[in-house]
This record gives C-alpha cells, structure tokens and sequence, in this order.
C-alpha cells in the first residue's frame, strides 16, 4: 500500500492525537503528560521548530509522525510515529520513516534519533535496517517506557 505523506494541518490535529494514543494504549499506558502533548500540537511541537506529518490514503489519515528539535543543533527526535492499527503490517511506518529521512537529509539535519523499547522488535529491527545505531540510554531518559536509544547520522567523516 502506497501512501501520500503531507504536512501538519490543524485540520488532522484531532487524528495526529487519535492514532497516538490508541498506540500508546496498545502497548503501553498514556501519561497525563502524552495527552497534553498530543492535545496540543502546535504548542508542543510546531512552534518549538518541530514538523508533524501525516500518511494519507483515499483522503483518510492513516498514520502519522513528528520530528521535535533537540537540545542538540541540526538533531531531531523521531517521535509521536503511529499507524492505524488495521493497517499495521502494510509498510507505512516505514514509507513515513525514509520520508523523514530524505526530509531530514534535505533540510541538512546532522542526525535524527529516538527512543524506543525493546519489546517494540519489528520496529527496532525497521530502524536498524534504516541504519540506525543504538546509543547509551541516558538515566534520565525523557519517557519512562524507553528502555533504547537510536541515532541515525548523516555527516559521517571519513576517519
């Protein structure tokens, strides 16, 4: 199944939150800290520099992503990523992930990086074939459910 993947429009806010916690739901628990972030996109993540996108098919929403700025210049955070769940297994998480991908090579981001758990393996096993690498987990790792870090570079230097 192919997929058109488009920008953040406050038109599809309420789907950019739906498919997020339905996931959430799914594999773990929601945070009251999640649903203020997910209720409130443009606060959270557009305004703070961020990108929201979303896979559409037929006119109908059917996943979602967002790349949130990090501390680090030119570093993304790979987050909020999302699938209908009847569709899952069809390859749209990973058609929104090498769009974001060539988004983030074309706006010269130095890096994009997540976390993750491990549980999560088809989506640890996507990541690396994307060629992600793990990372240390850092002790005060954002989000409690994380158990993994990954970080895909772009401005590899020859040695």
């Amino acid at each position: 199944m192919t997929v058109d993947i488009i920008p953040f429009n406050v038109k599809y806010a309420q789907d950019f939150y739906n498919l997020n916690v339905e996931w959430l739901e799914t594999h773990f628990y929601v945070e009251d800290f999640d649903r203020e972030v997910l209720s409130k996109p443009e606060k959270y993540i557009i305004s703070k520099g961020g990108y929201i996108f979303f896979a559409q098919k037929n006119n109908s929403i059917v996943g979602t992503v967002a790349l949130m700025p990090t501390a680090k210049q030119n570093v993304f955070e790979l987050t909020k990523m999302a699938v209908l769940p009847e569709l899952r297994g069809e390859k749209i998480g990973q058609q929104i992930l090498a769009y974001c991908i060539d988004f983030a090579k074309t706006n010269n981001f130095e890096a994009l990086m997540l976390y993750s758990n491990t549980k999560l393996e088809n989506a640890i096993y996507i990541y690396k074939k994307f060629g992600f690498k793990e990372l240390q987990l850092e002790e005060n790792s954002p989000y409690k459910r994380s158990n993994i870090k990954m970080l895909l570079n772009f401005n590899v230097k020859s040695q």
